[in-house]
């Protein structure tokens, strides 16, 4: 699916994706009603039992790529909420260290999200985030480690602040490859090509009767429409308008830097 189509709000996303399915339609409809009257008496042989077997296996593909862009996006919102836990715990757990490593820990933290909401947010919109190692929570992480503990309660906030640490280190290493998750181009043509099978045979068994056949196609199209609508509108997690909100990241540092108005994160 185009990058442009996705940038779209939802409404011009819908306007697009039904229109060209409509105009599939009414293609068909012309060529087998006007273009291809000699098929007609063949047509009028044309089982109606095939759109069973056609129709179940267009909701199969449908089904399948909805099975994928839906665990693409739990993952995504998990991968977030996942970070944002972990980093809010790390923060807490360096109140146990007063004074200047608190502050040191808070700063890096708050680094990191300003990084990945103005940085790494724009890049996975654009499905080109990179694995390379956050220097702002690769820096709390070790420094963490470097603290001496005074206490037995300081080294257990010490175990805890890095294995929080840790965590939002493979959350973020999981929200960046989800961010280049998409529907292949191969699917889409898969599925495409699919509804344009069901959409002739449609035509084909209402070949008879023009206003049946357009009724049927019309509702056939609709539907697809529909299913097509729902999958690129959620097909890749961090692109769209209903893209996934860097915003559990913002509630653990309400003071962190505000995304860029500029940027694509909606």
């Amino acid at each position: 699916m185009s990058d442009w189509i996705h940038s779209l709000p939802i409404v011009w996303m819908a306007v697009v994706l039904f229109g060209l399915t409509y105009l599939a339609a009414a293609a068909i409809w012309v060529f087998v009603h006007v273009l291809a009257t000699r098929l007609h008496a063949h047509a009028r042989s044309f089982s109606s039992g095939m759109l069973s077997p056609l129709g179940t296996l267009f909701a199969l593909f449908v089904v399948f790529t909805a099975a994928q862009v839906w665990n693409d996006n739990d993952q995504a919102h998990a991968a977030v909420t996942q970070e944002a836990s972990a980093l809010r715990e790390a923060v807490i757990l360096a109140a146990a260290y007063p004074g200047e490593p608190q502050e040191r820990v808070t700063t890096l933290v708050r680094q990191h999200i300003g990084d990945a909401i103005n940085r790494e947010w724009p890049m996975m919109t654009r499905r080109t985030g990179t694995m390379s190692v956050p220097h702002s929570l690769a820096a709390a992480l070790q420094y963490t480690l470097a603290l001496r503990p005074n206490g037995q309660g300081q080294e257990i906030a010490q175990r805890q602040m890095a294995a929080a640490l840790e965590s939002a280190l493979d959350a973020r290493r999981q929200r960046i490859l989800i961010s280049n998750s998409a529907v292949s181009s191969v699917k889409w043509t898969c599925l495409a090509i699919e509804g344009l099978c069901v959409l002739l045979a449609v035509a084909l068994v209402h070949c008879d009767n023009k206003l049946a056949s357009a009724l049927s196609l019309f509702l056939l199209a609709t539907g697809a429409g529909a299913c097509f609508l729902v999958i690129a509108a959620y097909d890749r997690p961090f692109t769209g308008r209903l893209a996934v909100s860097p915003e559990p990241l913002l509630q653990v540092m309400p003071d962190a830097p505000p995304p860029h108005t500029d940027s694509s994160t909606h």
